[in-house]
């Protein structure tokens, strides 16, 4: 390749690229990032069993003493911790008069209702069902079977991620008019990369597609995330979906390898012009095996909002992405 040497490993992380391509110099991607291809991929991720799991949010958004709200595939869900710290989830509105509990207190594990002191402590009360709910250690999971009508599975679809206690994760949140169908195929778009976000990386280039019954079903891409200047760490990776609104990146060789960084795109309910509306619930959960790591675990209260930046820089444009393809596709104009 040009750019940067890529040897995985060295003594220090960076690299500095031999020979800058100009954005507009370097090799154009449109042949090798096939609809058809990109369709297929689609196609097999959303005919995998999600089990009728929904990301809602970072588990620590929800802390101790105070619940947290969100309407995820058309249903209000309400989420809290009881007294021992366990996660509890259930319907937004309160039973009795319908009032919505994510404006509800929690006094000692249990959520009080602020319309009438209805007390819920996680079991059937009152007409209140709970949902299935299920943290992981970085992110926050509701089961919804009526949303998601599949065969309920006991817990989610989860990947394989370096263990919260060794790595620093960090958790972004964005909201698109779009299906999570348009925000899984942005991520089996890889060849995008170096186009629509310059700024974070160059030198990309796909070494492997999925193929159909060969085995395997990942896009491997060796690729720079940029630095600063010349300065910047070559890594390869490779994107896979675990179930259906999913997308798994994993760093296999480089800096940083065993990292992951999973985009869940979460169903949320029509806006008030009947548009779907989709959150990306994006978690990095970054490791490495260099001694001085242990500094920047130590640091992840400073790291977490810049990791979170950086986020939110790229899914500014992903989001764009996402959104334009929903628009296509609902107006009948998609090209693929």
């Amino acid at each position: 390749m040009s750019g940067a040497d890529r040897t995985w490993r060295g003594r220090y992380p960076l690299r500095l690229r031999r020979r800058p391509v100009p954005w507009e110099r370097q090799q154009p991607t449109w042949q090798d990032a096939k609809p058809g291809l990109i369709a297929a991929a689609l196609k097999r991720a959303t005919a995998r069993p999600s089990g009728n799991w929904y990301v809602v949010c970072a588990a620590r958004d929800i802390k101790q003493g105070r619940p947290f709200g969100r309407t995820v595939a058309g249903t209000e869900v309400v989420l809290w911790r009881d007294a021992g710290g366990r996660l509890v989830a259930g319907p937004g509105a309160c039973p009795h008069l319908g009032a919505p509990l994510k404006d509800s207190p929690v006094r000692c594990g249990t959520l009080i209702c602020h319309w009438h002191g209805l007390a819920l402590d996680g079991a059937p009360f009152a007409g209140w069902e709970p949902f299935p709910a299920y943290d992981d250690g970085v992110l926050a999971w509701v089961r919804l079977d009526e949303a998601g009508a599949e065969e309920p599975l006991e817990r989610p679809v989860l990947p394989e991620r370096p263990h919260p206690a060794g790595a620093v994760a960090a958790v972004y949140t964005g909201t698109g008019v779009c299906e999570p169908q348009d925000v899984v195929a942005n991520r089996l778009d890889p060849w995008h990369g170096a186009w629509l976000h310059p700024y974070s990386f160059v030198d990309l280039s796909v070494v492997d597609v999925p193929a159909e019954g060969a085995g395997r079903d990942g896009f491997v891409l060796d690729v720079s995330f940029k630095v600063a200047g010349r300065a910047v760490v070559p890594v390869r990776a490779v994107f896979t979906t675990p179930e259906p609104r999913t997308v798994v990146m994993h760093i296999t060789e480089g800096e940083g390898r065993g990292s992951v960084v999973e985009t869940h795109a979460t169903p949320l309910g029509p806006d008030g012009r009947g548009r779907p509306r989709t959150a990306v619930i994006e978690a990095v959960v970054a490791s490495s095996d260099r001694p001085g790591f242990a500094v920047a675990r130590a640091a992840a209260p400073v790291l977490r909002p810049l990791m979170r930046a950086a986020a939110g820089r790229l899914w500014r444009d992903d989001l764009a992405y996402a959104e334009r393809r929903w628009a296509l596709r609902s107006s009948g104009r998609f090209p693929g």
